[in-house]
């Protein structure tokens, strides 16, 4: 693996620690992820189209993904401040990853964080199915995948 990029579970960790400063104290939890959000690489708009929108998001929500020299490389986007900050912490521990690392792994920080537990169950569904399309989009890549 490239020593310059991190991997998943390096970026999980430093996800977890973020986290774990705010002590579960929901309004600050909260702004993490609207924090994350801000800090998304912009996407462009033509790629907001109906193929790269994900569907079971109560929010708008665009995942765009392309390999790259083998890695993945994700742009998202949502008209929902929180719902930006979820996808952006999937991408924040996925992008430059390995197709195939993508697809194997558990993404055990949605636990580890309780970020299932800041969000409505709508929204729990929402997460659902961005993680369910950037697997699907890592899997277009990953033999017998």
């Amino acid at each position: 693996m490239n020593p310059t990029i991190p991997s998943i579970a390096a970026r999980e960790a430093e996800v977890i620690a973020e986290f774990q400063l705010a002590d579960g104290d929901w309004e600050l939890e909260t702004e993490l992820l609207i924090d994350q959000g801000n800090l998304l690489e912009p996407m462009d708009p033509a790629l907001k189209t109906e193929a790269t929108r994900v569907h079971g998001c109560v929010s708008q929500v665009w995942l765009h993904a392309r390999l790259e020299e083998g890695r993945m490389h994700l742009w998202a986007d949502s008209d929902s401040h929180l719902t930006k900050g979820i996808i952006a912490l999937l991408i924040r521990v996925l992008n430059f990853q390995k197709p195939a690392d993508i697809v194997q792994t558990e993404l055990r920080f949605i636990e580890e964080i309780g970020l299932k537990h800041l969000l409505t169950s709508q929204r729990q569904g929402g997460l659902a199915a961005m993680v369910k399309k950037i697997n699907a989009e890592a899997s277009r890549y990953t033999p017998n995948a």
